[in-house]
C-alpha cells in the first residue's frame, strides 16, 4: 500500500462524512491525475433527487467537466466502498486506468464481491484495482451510520 493511496483515501473518507452529514449513505470518492486531485464526490441520490448520484459518479462528472473530456486515461480513482455495477461500468466507460477501494460490498459489489464486472471478457478496457486501503475505517463509518438508523 502506497502512503499516497492512504492520503487521498482520507480524502474520499473526508467527502463520506459530507454524504452523512446530510443523511446520504456515507460513500465518498476522490479522482487523482497526476498527484493532483481533479474530481471529487460524495453520496447525494437523496437530496439531488437523482438515482445516478453515487459518490463515483459526482467525481468522475466533476472531473470530465475540468478536464472537457468524457475520457479519463491515467487517472486514480479512490472510493471508500467497492463500486456497484453501474458505477464499475462508469469506470470502464470512462477508461480511470485505477481503482483503489477501501471497504467491500458483500451484497452489490461488482468488482470482488458479486459480479466482477471488471473480469468480463467482452470488456474492451482493463482497470487495476487495490482492495481495502483503509478499509476498516470506510466499513467503520457506514457500520456506525446504519447503526445510528436503526
Amino acid at each position: 500500500m502506497k502512503s499516497a493511496d492512504i492520503d487521498f483515501m482520507r480524502l474520499a473518507l473526508a467527502e463520506a462524512q459530507l454524504a452523512a452529514d446530510l443523511g446520504e449513505v456515507p460513500v465518498g470518492a476522490v479522482l487523482v491525475h497526476q498527484g493532483k486531485v481533479i474530481g471529487r464526490g460524495f453520496n447525494q441520490p437523496i437530496s439531488s433527487h437523482d438515482p445516478s448520484a453515487h459518490a463515483e459518479m459526482v467525481a468522475l462528472r466533476q472531473a470530465s467537466l475540468a478536464q472537457s473530456n468524457y475520457r479519463l486515461p491515467g487517472t486514480t480513482l479512490y472510493v471508500t466502498l467497492e463500486p456497484c455495477t453501474m458505477c464499475a461500468g462508469l469506470l470502464i466507460h470512462s477508461r480511470v486506468s485505477r481503482l483503489v477501494f477501501g471497504a467491500s460490498e458483500p451484497k452489490a459489489g461488482a468488482v470482488v464481491s458479486r459480479s466482477q464486472v471488471f473480469e468480463q471478457a467482452w470488456m474492451n478496457h482493463r482497470i487495476e484495482v487495490e482492495e481495502g486501503v483503509l478499509g476498516d475505517e470506510c466499513a467503520e463509518l457506514l457500520s456506525s451510520f446504519f447503526r445510528a438508523r436503526r
